[in-house]
């Protein structure tokens, strides 16, 4: 069978340390989308303005492509500029996620328009956010009362190990209210429930009459075991961690080795 879509995550995936698409990355990606058709999907926490820059470059308005921003919270048909699908946090969820934060010595943030807004601008994660997504931090000292709602999804950032048992609270905590996992280590996304990459791409392809085993999902991060698993072909990079590995189809090579340029030429450009 022959792949029509590859859904890809994009920090540590298709993008190289440098955050840019490698320039035989690119090339391959054009060759499948003008020669096979391959409808180039991507699917990031990032919010969406951080996702156009790529987008443009890759042409996916010319060639059909979509966005899945905010974990999937909103999908974006860049053919028409139209949002197909949106998914808001409950506004009363904010201030209790702001007080479990700074109670655990953690930040937190959100996005409002072309800005990133956070309870400490001079974070170093933080700051991690805004390189990766090109936006510039506005600090917010009253955060939940100095936001403009609705939001998509907040951030709590913090070293790895701490993060990872107010991830185990949250989750417990806020089950059925929200979802509640990590990006990467130092990254906790906190979304409304049934937000989550695969089932956001299981909407997709059902509205444009693709089966999930035509479908290839390539990620590097804890948030796309669902679509790896989810996927015909589910694909981890090199650089993932090992459980991620232990679950996909195929291991490709790292970010700075092309590794999506690898997967589409065995699975998409063969032959």
């Amino acid at each position: 069978m022959g792949y029509k879509m590859i859904v890809l995550d994009l920090d540590g995936t298709l993008t190289n340390s440098k955050k840019e698409i490698s320039p035989r990355t690119y090339d391959v990606l054009m060759r499948a989308q003008e020669q096979k058709g391959l409808v180039v999907v991507l699917a990031s926490g990032r919010p969406t303005y951080g996702i156009v820059p790529l987008a443009k470059q890759l042409k996916l308005k010319e060639h059909g492509g979509y966005i899945l921003s905010y974990n999937g919270g909103a999908i974006i048909d860049c053919r028409t500029g139209e949002t197909v699908f949106n998914k808001d946090m409950s506004a009363d969820t904010v201030p209790e996620l702001y007080a479990e934060a700074k109670a655990a010595g953690m930040e937190i943030l959100t996005y409002q328009g072309e800005s990133i807004a956070a309870s400490c601008k001079d974070n170093k994660y933080v700051l991690h956010e805004a390189f990766i997504n090109k936006m510039p931090v506005i600090q917010y000292d009253d955060f939940p009362s100095m936001l403009e709602y609705p939001i998509n999804k907040c951030l709590i950032v913090g070293d790895p190990k701490p993060l990872h048992e107010l991830e185990l609270k949250l989750a417990a905590k806020y089950e059925g209210r929200l979802m509640v996992y990590r990006s990467c280590g130092f990254f906790l996304e906190c979304v409304p429930p049934g937000i989550e990459k695969s089932q956001s791409l299981a909407r997709l392809i059902y509205s444009l009459g693709i089966s999930r085993e035509e479908t290839i999902a390539v990620g590097d991060g804890f948030n796309d075991q669902g679509m790896i698993e989810y996927a015909g072909l589910g694909v981890a990079m090199a650089n993932a961690p090992t459980e991620l590995q232990d679950i996909a189809d195929y291991i490709t090579w790292s970010n700075d080795e092309d590794g999506v340029a690898h997967v589409i030429e065995k699975f998409v450009l063969k032959g």
